[in-house]
């Protein structure tokens, strides 16, 4: 018994310091099913930032011309939802880059959610 106790425990533990698993939901391989994913960057031009959309609680995308850039917040953010306004601290001018603060403001809401971190930028584009 104290041997399943700490494989378990060992299991646990070891799931915590993985990274962040590939997004796997519905909503995600419905959009980017019929897309190849490029090498990562850390930072992207945010020309428009009406581009910037809520994929789910913790994947954002920027629609820019044929390529959707993809970023995985550091764990789901509370108050990103569809129809969130998203708001965007960038360090960098121009940019949204990794590191970069994000909030969400739930309709009706006055105060933004937590703050949470944007993660390397993803290109899919159509194959």
């Amino acid at each position: 018994m104290r041997a399943l106790m700490l494989i378990s425990a060992l299991a646990l533990a070891g799931a915590g310091c993985a990274g962040p698993p590939p997004p796997s939901g519905a909503a995600f391989a419905q959009e980017f099913g019929g897309r190849t994913a490029g090498p990562p960057r850390s930072c992207i031009s945010s020309s428009q930032s009406t581009n910037l959309r809520v994929v789910d609680t913790q994947t954002l995308a920027y629609d820019d011309g044929p390529t959707t850039w993809v970023t995985h917040l550091n764990a789901p953010c509370p108050g990103i939802s569809s129809l969130s306004t998203i708001i965007v601290e960038p360090q960098l001018g121009g940019q949204y880059c990794k590191g970069d603060h994000v909030r969400g403001l739930e309709q009706g809401a006055i105060i933004p959610g937590a703050t949470c971190f944007i993660g390397d930028w993803v290109p899919y584009r159509m194959r």
